[in-house]
């Protein structure tokens, strides 16, 4: 029988890089370090897909994860050196990557239909975290500029490492710690600040608990459709530093304070954004931004392999201020 070949993942944006799945013999090669961690997934064990449409890691397994980042970052984006802390958040970078496509292809829209690319196009990245994901990609796919913040001064540090290590995002990307944890825009953008857009990964959680068991239904749904082997601490696979996962109010407690700061700078950001996990807090989110006066609100559904998400995003400038808005 013939072997099958990847088929394209039409849930993920036509401009990702990993639409047709993971090619895990070049990863492997440009990153040998991931050979450890690659295996046959169980569920395909029966299948007539060939053998490389069959490799997985274990997607419970951080280190497993962070080798597989590293690989794509490398393959995708020339990065040499990446790394995070232990038990900071690994993100999937085909999630982090669909979402620049449709900040692209949103900016766009008020640009003749055209993407706008280079590093006069400034973007900030509200909770950059350990890993500077988001400015890598976004500069790497578009030459992007980058303002990434955060309210822990360990995780900036990394960022910085990779930055250094990296010479090429040295210009691009710049750091900025929020000293009061409170708030998200103040102390960040000044009055001479123009970005094209923000954004932002909430901590999805209200607190350790409700994240702690959300890491666990994780490994359950994983474990349940055999896509890894039953692990015995299921709850520490998941990654993830305490403000990256939750904070008091959680992800509608966030994103209410996001959307009351972002009328403070009205004429300063083309669009804010935010990924919105739960589609129940989305009501909610589009009241607090009709009462601060949005302009125009936008909902953008995304979807990776089993998880479903959407990008908010909103404005305040006008239609006409919007197209007179310089990218150059």
């Amino acid at each position: 029988m013939k072997a099958k070949t990847n088929s394209e993942k039409t849930n993920l944006h036509p401009r990702n890089l990993d639409r047709f799945g993971y090619n895990f013999e070049q990863l492997i090669n440009v990153s040998p370090e991931l050979q450890q961690f690659v295996a046959v997934n169980q569920h395909d064990i029966d299948s007539s897909y060939s053998e490389q449409a069959k490799q997985t890691i274990d997607f419970s397994n951080p280190e497993a994860v962070k080798e597989l980042n590293r690989a794509l970052l490398i393959h995708h984006h020339n990065i040499q050196d990446w790394d995070i802390p232990q038990n900071y958040l690994c993100p999937p970078i085909p999630g982090r990557a669909d979402y620049l496509h449709y900040i692209a292809d949103l900016l766009a829209t008020t640009n003749n239909g055209i993407i706008p690319e280079g590093e006069l196009v400034q973007g900030l990245d509200i909770g950059i975290g350990a890993n500077c994901i988001y400015p890598i990609i976004g500069n790497s796919a578009y030459g992007w500029s980058f303002v990434g913040t955060d309210i822990d001064e360990n995780a900036l540090q990394n960022c910085k490492k990779i930055i250094a290590s990296n010479p090429k995002l040295m210009d691009p990307i710049s750091l900025q710690l929020q000293t009061e944890s409170r708030f998200i825009f103040k102390n960040i953008i000044t009055p001479e600040d123009r970005f094209a857009f923000t954004i932002c990964n909430p901590p999805f959680h209200s607190s350790q608990d409700e994240a702690t068991k959300s890491s666990l239904r994780k490994v359950n749904n994983l474990e349940s459709r055999n896509v890894i082997t039953k692990t015995t601490k299921p709850v520490l696979n998941f990654g993830g530093h305490n403000a990256e996962l939750w904070c008091e109010g959680g992800e509608l407690g966030f994103i209410t304070q996001m959307a009351y700061e972002s009328a403070k700078y009205p004429m300063q950001c083309l669009w804010f954004t935010t990924l919105v996990s739960k589609k129940e807090n989305l009501s909610s989110i589009y009241k607090t931004l009709n009462k601060v006066s949005a302009v125009e609100i936008k909902t953008i559904d995304m979807a990776q392999g089993q998880k479903t998400s959407r990008i908010v995003a909103w404005t305040f400038m006008s239609p006409a201020q919007q197209k007179a808005w310089k990218f150059e």
